[in-house]
């Protein structure tokens, strides 16, 4: 028995795993997602530095039949999924992942029958077959094994069934499984990122919210530029944005519904705003707001209504970042003579600093492991760094001229900023792992800045 558990209209549809045929042959198009037999339910432990080897082979079709998701039919959507799925576990920096163009592509008898003599030769530790199927009702159906090559033994699989829209998401999910099974960590590819699009010249910039991918795909502009967006954040369960905007130097906090596009006023103000932040619990938004010349920290209910102030010390307090459990807020300060990183609890009592590293120190965001804080150090350059609760054991993740606003993966695994080009002005999205090795610039048809990676996608 087969059973289907829908999320929402046009997304992802996942149907659970269920014992498979006994033949080993049989053909997953027909048979049922299924659990991985035998010893192999065991988690592999944290990889090390060492890459593992994946070949990625073109997912197989029962027969190549025309789907919205590709002019040329699922055929070549295979060879897509494959593409998409090689290109998220090579930039992570843990896999060596081949595939799959110059590789064989294996049949649907073969998906659930690997032909293990063809991928030993090849060095391949690791295999990932699958397989794409249009249903009569236009959807698809997407199919995924990751197999052992040297043990001849499957270690997972799962399937789902989308909208033909949605085809990358399974390409992401496909990832997740594979990312999640050889490493022990939680996934993050099946994940949106929210960012300001910029254009025009460096004096009247015209800065729109965008969504995309966490891979840069599917590339959307949510507001039109008639009001300049800054400092969007995902909510905790990805359902909204919160993001400022100003129009006419007025500043205005906004929630933006991702299911509906509806848009919904939080608080307003003629005074300065800045950085809008969620709870993790959703309940409150925390920004900062000029008063007289002195700038706090304020929370206020995400449905509206009045404001608290949670800082009142001379200077400047910015920003704000939760820790995960919500007990204790991070946030800049430059009471102390520079911007320097604090801490307080999330009712504002027991400030204290924790960054004495020499520069100046902004923009700090707690990870959602609760381990560690990102933030943009200052001393000459501006670097992406990290360190613990504490303010210990500093780290530099990039060592480039001018990079700054860090926001974390999902999983807690990887920083993404944005880096400005020395003499254009030029801004773009990037991304490090927590290495400092493993840097990616993202592609966006524009100019971004002020990245937000939003949760995992339900």
């Amino acid at each position: 028995m087969r059973l289907l558990m829908t999320f929402s209209a046009a997304v992802l549809v996942a149907f659970s795993p269920i014992a498979h045929a006994q033949d080993s042959g049989a053909d997953p198009t027909t048979t049922p997602i299924a659990q991985p037999s035998g010893g192999s339910e065991e988690v592999v432990g944290t990889l090390t530095n060492e890459d593992l080897g994946i070949a990625i082979p073109a997912f197989a079709t029962p027969s190549n039949a025309p789907t919205p998701a590709n002019a040329s039919g699922t055929t070549a959507l295979g060879v897509e999924l494959a593409r998409v799925i090689t290109a998220n576990l090579r930039n992570n920096g843990l896999f060596e992942p081949t595939g799959p163009d110059p590789l064989p592509r294996p049949t649907i008898a073969h998906i659930r029958s690997p032909q293990w003599g063809t991928w030993t030769s090849r060095s391949a530790e690791m295999l990932v077959h699958g397989y794409v199927r249009a249903e009569s009702d236009g959807r698809l159906t997407v199919g995924c094994y990751l197999y052992d090559v040297e043990l001849n033994d499957e270690l997972d699989n799962a399937g789902w069934i989308v909208q033909p829209s949605d085809w990358r998401r399974a390409a992401h999910k496909c990832s997740d499984m594979i990312y999640s099974r050889l490493t022990g960590e939680d996934p993050f590819f099946d994940s949106k990122i929210a960012y300001i699009a910029e254009t025009g010249p460096k004096d009247r910039r015209v800065k729109r919210l965008a969504i995309m991918d966490s891979d840069g795909a599917n590339h959307r502009f949510i507001t039109s530029g008639q009001t300049t967006a800054l400092t969007p954040r995902y909510s905790p369960d990805y359902s909204k944005i919160v993001y400022l905007s100003y129009l006419n130097g007025n500043p205005r906090i906004f929630i933006y519904d991702v299911g509906t596009g509806r848009q919904s006023l939080v608080t307003q103000s003629t005074n300065p705003t800045f950085a809008p932040r969620w709870s993790p619990d959703g309940r409150y938004i925390l920004y900062s707001m000029a008063v007289s010349g002195n700038t706090d920290i304020y929370r206020v209910r995400a449905t509206g209504g009045e404001s608290e102030r949670l800082t009142n010390t001379p200077g400047i307090d910015v920003g704000g970042s939760y820790s995960p459990d919500g007990s204790k807020i991070v946030f800049e300060s430059d009471r102390s003579g520079s911007q320097q990183v604090y801490v307080m609890n999330a009712d504002g009592s027991n400030q204290r600093r924790i960054s004495f590293h020499g520069g100046r120190a902004a923009t700090p965001e707690w990870s959602p492991r609760g381990d560690q804080i990102a933030f943009t150090h200052m001393a000459g350059n501006f670097r992406i760094a990290v360190m613990t609760p504490q303010g210990r054991s500093l780290r530099y993740l990039t060592n480039s001229w001018q990079d700054e606003a860090p926001t974390w993966s999902p999983n807690g695994r990887i920083v993404q900023f944005f880096r400005t080009a020395r003499n254009t002005g030029q801004t773009a999205i990037w991304q490090v792992d927590l290495t400092g090795e493993n840097e990616r610039k993202l592609s966006t048809p524009v100019d971004g800045s002020d990245p937000a990676w939003g949760p995992v996608l339900p």
